[in-house]
């Protein structure tokens, strides 16, 4: 973003912060129990000042980030399985603050049925594959078979556990998503995939925050 407070600090037009935006739409929703917010400890006591728990009351537990993200899901993963033999686990992007009730609900029903759920949407736009070396065009592969992914991204914490216990004694860490995780450490679990929405974008750069 080129600032100089992280993005889940900027503010929108309505004047709340991204992180206050992101975890209003889990606190109203009535199939979350529980809110757990991950970030890196030096960020912790100002997020603790947007998010007070008499308006938040669902945020039970704040947990330090790692330096990758796979590191920042273990340590969430650590934290809930010392309270909860298993349950449902919703892991969702704070860059992504205009997520909508009706994917929070679909995610959480999906669950009933599916030990993994992620969000997607369709690709658009033509794709190419290059040549790495030379960055000339290799193929131009179907479109239909893609898609983008959003999150969030869903399991039972007892298939997070499973999946990130091979991680750890795993050489191979470059893996972007927890859906990766899962796909790479429980390999015979289906992933569903559920329709996202354009409105479900990331906050990446600045360009970002003037289509808001």
């Amino acid at each position: 973003m080129g600032m100089n407070v992280p993005k889940q600090f900027i503010r929108l037009q309505d004047g709340r912060t991204v992180l206050e935006t992101c975890v209003a739409a889990f606190q109203q929703n009535e199939l979350i129990d529980e809110i757990a917010i991950v970030m890196l400890p030096e960020y912790k006591a100002e997020a603790q000042q947007l998010l007070p728990l008499e308006k938040f009351c669902k945020v039970r537990y704040w947990i330090d980030g790692g330096s990758e993200r796979w590191e920042s899901s273990l340590h969430a993963v650590e934290t809930l399985s010392a309270s909860h033999d298993d349950c449902n686990v919703l892991i969702h992007d704070c860059a992504r603050p205009f997520v909508s009730q009706e994917i929070i609900t679909n995610t959480c029903l999906a669950l009933e049925t599916h030990e993994a759920v992620t969000v997607a949407i369709p690709v658009t736009d033509t794709l190419y594959v290059i040549e790495p070396e030379n960055g000339i065009l290799k193929d131009v592969p179907p479109r239909a078979l893609y898609r983008r992914a959003q999150t969030p991204q869903a399991f039972r914490l007892s298939l997070l556990r499973q999946a990130f216990d091979g991680l750890r004694h795993s050489t191979n860490r470059q893996i972007t998503d927890d859906v990766g995780v899962v796909r790479n450490f429980a390999p015979t679990v289906p992933i569903h995939i559920l329709p996202g929405e354009e409105s479900n974008r990331k906050i990446t750069y600045k360009e970002d925050l003037e289509t808001l």
